[in-house]
């Protein structure tokens, strides 16, 4: 089993100039306007993955170098560019372990890593160990196999473990092409995908193993799409299935085609919010888009149910589902001279408010900033 983050530092990664030890919760709801550094939180992730050459949506091959080229090249992802800063340093904090290192530029934009260094906390010691620095891939990666003192593995086991037991999903495309809406082979089910790619294969493995998971999965689409019976989830001959289903008071099937967006969409967000055996960190980028304002109410249920059981970090522009969260969940984002700025609301500071208004009138109202500024 991995480990949730505690607590992190980003300094000089894309237009977070410095964060240092910020800690998160079970639940974290991101807020802010258009560029103010959200997505840019999302894509600290989707580094921390790359740096462990995890699966990472629009690359055949995932590593670290795959990932900088992908997005521009690393002058691309230094705060304000390399004239203002020189490498970005990122530092994370989850239970038993920590990770830490920098990254530097080279003169063909490519990227090296510098200063990598683990601890995996015992009998309640921290102890930073220097891994070395001058090379394109982590260390970690390369030790994660090698025979250790804690339970015969190395430290740098568990600290791959814990970054691999973190997943991004992001279910935006829902177009006629999508993978969600595609045959997948039925192997592919262990785990849900990052754009639900394989949703059939997993909701397959989850009625046949796990039926009390499938039937609240089953259950919570209902609430939303009244008209939805179950799905047909059959193997065809070559072993693939796809998310067929029927409607109530007809046995005649149908397919996946003719999901609304805004169903598809719920569909995935319910099972990944419902899975029996969550990833330690999960984190969904704008989850409400397409929905109906009755679905939005559902999906905030949702999220502050596998909060209970998981971390869960979401980032929104919706005003209506704030208004389901305690303003401690709820972690401002704003630009100032470029700068993404990061801070978590203050119950007491506005309870004189909030006796009137919800979160979401606040946030409308711009008594919460995280509306668009004026540099």
């Amino acid at each position: 089993m991995g480990s949730a983050l505690d607590k992190l530092t980003i300094k000089g990664f894309k237009s977070i100039k410095s964060i240092e030890d910020f800690e998160l919760k079970n639940l974290n709801v991101l807020i802010g306007g258009n560029g103010a550094g959200k997505s840019n939180f999302i894509d600290f992730f989707r580094l921390l993955r790359a740096m462990m050459e995890l699966s990472l949506p629009g690359l055949k091959n995932a590593s670290l170098q795959s990932f900088i080229k992908d997005g521009g090249g690393i002058n691309n992802f230094l705060f304000n560019g390399p004239k203002v800063t020189e490498e970005i340093e990122i530092e994370t904090h989850f239970e038993n372990g920590g990770y830490r290192f920098e990254l530097a530029p080279t003169l063909d934009e490519n990227v090296i890593i510098n200063e990598e260094e683990i601890y995996y906390k015992k009998n309640q010691l921290v102890d930073w160990w220097k891994m070395g620095g001058g090379y394109d891939k982590s260390e970690v990666v390369k030790q994660k196999g090698w025979q250790g003192v804690i339970e015969g593995r190395s430290e740098s086991y568990y600290i791959y473990k814990a970054i691999n037991s973190w997943r991004i999903y992001h279910f935006h495309d829902t177009g006629k092409h999508a993978p969600m809406r595609r045959s997948e082979i039925v192997e592919d089910c262990d785990f849900l995908r990052f754009d639900a790619a394989n949703i059939a294969p997993f909701l397959l493995r989850l009625r046949d193993e796990m039926p009390a998971s499938y039937s609240e999965i089953i259950e919570t689409i209902r609430l939303v799409t009244p008209f939805f019976d179950d799905f047909i989830l059959k193997p065809s001959k070559e072993e693939k299935v796809r998310l067929s289903w029927k409607q109530k008071g007809s046995d005649y099937p149908m397919r996946p085609h003719l999901f609304s967006d805004g169903t598809l969409r719920f569909i995935c967000l319910a099972t990944a919010l419902l899975q029996p055996e969550p990833p330690t960190t999960m984190i969904i980028d704008e989850p409400e888009l397409g929905l109906h304002p009755y679905a939005i109410e559902i999906l905030a249920e949702l999220i502050e149910a596998a909060s209970k059981k998981t971390q869960v970090i979401v980032s929104t522009q919706s005003p209506p589902l704030i208004d389901y969260f305690n303003p401690e969940n709820i972690i401002i984002v704003v630009r100032d001279n470029g700068e993404s700025q990061f801070k978590r609301l203050n119950t007491e500071e506005l309870a004189h408010w909030l006796d009137e208004y919800s979160l979401g009138d606040l946030w409308r109202k711009n008594v919460i900033a995280g509306g668009p500024v004026h540099e």
